[in-house]
């Protein structure tokens, strides 16, 4: 009895065994499955951007997917992107209006032939330096944001894929530069840019810009040309900061870092272009004699009397002072 008793104990464990055996391998099996293909849980996680464990250094390594880039590429694409374009449009249709309706500001009074130097030859090629590449750098920006829908679906793909590359490249590799040309631009010409009584009256008097209007006496730089300078001072500094945090992505930027940089550049670029446009109408199609200043460092006597009289009558002393110097000098 005893005999059989131990047999049936010694059957019913050989027959256990087999199968807690396969039980603990069919757990280490899962286990590891779901550790390689991920289970629910893991998948979860990942979608909400937290962070796991990984032996790869940086920042963001151990997150495997930015779950503000889908937050970002809707501000991008529904905001920043079409009132963008709203803004671009609605300046240049402005402008057109304006020149149609007013015209063109001539001289009130004929060419005296005497010029004046307004711009020395360093002035002028830092000036030409930083808008020459603002111009290029608003192009390709333009190309970059708005290609996609205006170029790409005309062009083929290889010649898209040229523009798009060119685009990108010159526009990193130039960004550094207009930074270097504003800094020297905002340096030498901030002693010139500072608002006072005489620009409060210009601004009152419309500037000089309106048909059979009264032109304001200005200095060395009229209230419009100040404007101009503080929006490169503020707007176009942001412009640059944050061109070359994306530009340089070597200081431990984060992808959101990277994000919010890309909306404030592309909100800051855009609305600096919008009031460029303003900018080079004045100084070219809009004001007889403006450009010549600025392409080759003279203007006729007539238009500055007209438009920079206070700064006239300061060079026309300066020069009247010295005159009588040397003749006194030689006197003596």
């Amino acid at each position: 009895m005893l005999r059989t008793l131990l047999a049936m104990l010694v059957v019913l464990f050989m027959s256990a065994f087999p199968a807690a055996h396969a039980q603990t391998d069919q757990s280490a099996n899962q286990q590891q499955e779901k550790l390689m293909l991920g289970g629910p849980e893991f998948w979860t996680e990942v979608r909400d951007g937290d962070l796991g464990f990984t032996v790869a250094s940086g920042n963001e390594a151990g997150q495997l997917i930015n779950v503000n880039g889908q937050r970002w590429r809707e501000v991008r694409n529904q905001w920043v992107s079409p009132l963008g374009l709203a803004f671009l449009g609605v300046s240049a249709a402005s402008l057109l209006l304006f020149y149609l309706w007013a015209g063109r500001i001539e001289l009130v009074n004929k060419r005296t032939g005497k010029k004046v130097k307004r711009w020395t030859p360093f002035e002028r090629a830092m000036h030409w330096f930083t808008a020459i590449t603002f111009l290029i750098l608003g192009f390709t920006g333009i190309v970059l944001l708005y290609g996609r829908h205006f170029i790409k679906p005309v062009a083929p793909d290889a010649l898209w894929g040229s523009i798009i590359y060119a685009s990108k490249v010159s526009h990193n590799y130039l960004g550094p530069l207009f930074v270097l040309g504003l800094l020297c631009m905002l340096v030498k010409w901030m002693k010139n840019n500072f608002i006072n009584k005489v620009d409060i009256e210009w601004f009152k008097q419309g500037g000089g810009i309106l048909p059979n209007g009264k032109h304001p006496d200005a200095g060395f730089c009229n209230g419009g040309e100040k404007i101009w300078f503080w929006l490169l001072a503020t707007v176009g500094v942001v412009v640059c900061i944050t061109g070359l945090v994306m530009d340089f992505p070597i200081f431990d930027q984060t992808r959101q870092d990277m994000q919010i940089a890309n909306v404030i550049h592309g909100i800051a670029s855009l609305g600096l272009l919008a009031a460029a446009f303003g900018h080079i109408y004045i100084g070219t199609a809009g004001t007889e004699g403006a450009f010549e200043g600025m392409a080759t460092g003279y203007v006729d006597e007539a238009w500055a009397k007209q438009h920079h009289k206070l700064w006239l009558d300061e060079v026309q002393n300066g020069q009247q002072d010295a005159t009588e110097a040397t003749k006194k000098q030689q006197h003596i």
